[in-house]
C-alpha cells in the first residue's frame, strides 16, 4: 500500500509545483510552434510581457502567455524580471493593499506593470511612468 502512495504523491508533485514566470527581456522577440528556428513563426512579441515557463528542451522554452497560447521561445530571449499585465478593462491600483485606501490611479487592459512584491491577495507594482501601489491579483496575470 505504502509504495502505491508514493507514486500517486510523485504523480501529483507538478500540479502542486508553483508556476514560474519571466518576461520577455528582448524588443521583437519571435515565438515558434516548436523548439527550432525552422518552426512556424507565430508571433513577434515586444519586451516585458509576462509568459510562464511550462518546460525548457536545451536552448528553448515553452511558454504560456495571458491567453493561455502555447509557443516556444529561445531561452535566451527570457529575462528574470517579474511583470504583470491587467487582466481587466480597468484595474485600481491603491494606496495601500486595502480595498478601503485611496485609489492612485488606474490601468486599463493590457498595460504592463512591474511586479515589486507581493502581500496576500494584492500585488506590490510600478507602472512605466514611475508611479506605483497595490493591486488585487484577481486584476492582473504573471503571478
Amino acid at each position: 500500500m505504502a509504495p502505491r502512495l508514493f507514486f500517486a504523491l510523485l504523480a501529483a508533485l507538478p500540479l502542486c509545483a508553483a508556476a514560474e514566470f519571466r518576461s520577455v527581456g528582448e524588443n521583437a522577440t519571435i515565438l515558434y510552434d516548436a523548439p527550432s528556428t525552422r518552426g512556424t513563426k507565430l508571433f513577434v512579441v515586444g519586451r516585458d510581457l509576462p509568459v510562464e515557463i511550462i518546460s525548457t528542451d536545451g536552448t528553448w522554452t515553452k511558454v504560456r502567455d495571458s491567453a493561455g497560447t502555447l509557443a516556444w521561445v529561445e531561452r535566451k530571449a527570457l529575462a528574470d524580471k517579474r511583470m504583470l499585465i491587467v487582466t481587466v478593462p480597468y484595474a485600481s491600483v491603491h494606496e495601500r493593499a486595502d480595498d478601503k485606501s485611496p485609489v492612485l490611479f488606474q490601468v486599463q487592459q493590457g498595460v504592463l506593470l512591474d511586479l515589486t512584491g507581493s502581500a496576500g491577495g494584492w500585488a506590490q507594482v510600478k507602472h512605466a511612468d514611475g508611479s506605483g501601489g497595490y493591486v488585487r491579483i484577481n486584476q492582473v496575470w504573471g503571478l
